[in-house]
């Protein structure tokens, strides 16, 4: 068992935590001590990403996740725990604002999609039409499949 932990955490790289004041970039990942990080389980739409009501009309999702993320980081000062870093370099986080995990709610509010993780919270969210439940939307997967950089 323990030969197993030590491959693990080889494999994951040690664990680091940040606090600080944090800046949203999008609707899944933020700006922390000079440090870009992803919100790690989660997939939120892309920022230029739009969905549509269920009348048709078009609405900002992807600045709406943005919006719910910093609403989220502007609580207090943040304390993210990275443990992996993802291709593009950036750490994969899970963040806390005071009592509240970040990743976590997004989720539950619809901000995000389950990615990973958060299963539970993306059926509260979708079971109560929040969010992007209440939309018409493409997974931001999809979505940046779709529209490359």
């Amino acid at each position: 068992m323990a030969i197993a932990g030590a491959v693990l955490q080889y494999r994951l790289g040690p664990a680091r935590m940040l606090t600080g004041a944090a800046q949203a970039i999008d609707g899944d990942s933020l700006r922390l001590n000079g440090e870009e990080l992803r919100l790690e389980g989660l997939d939120a739409p892309e920022y230029r990403q739009s969905c549509t009501t269920k009348a048709g009309r078009p609405v900002d999702c992807g600045r709406t996740a943005r919006r719910a993320l910093s609403d989220l980081l502007e609580r207090g000062l943040v304390t993210c725990e990275i443990g992996k870093i993802d291709r593009y370099g950036r750490g994969l986080a899970h963040c806390r604002v005071g009592e509240i995990d970040i990743n976590a709610e997004l989720v539950r509010q619809g901000q995000a999609v389950a990615y990973g993780g958060y299963r539970s919270e993306e059926e509260q969210a979708r079971a109560a039409g929040r969010g992007l439940w209440a939309l018409d939307f493409e997974r931001p997967e999809t979505w940046r499949r779709e529209h490359p950089r």
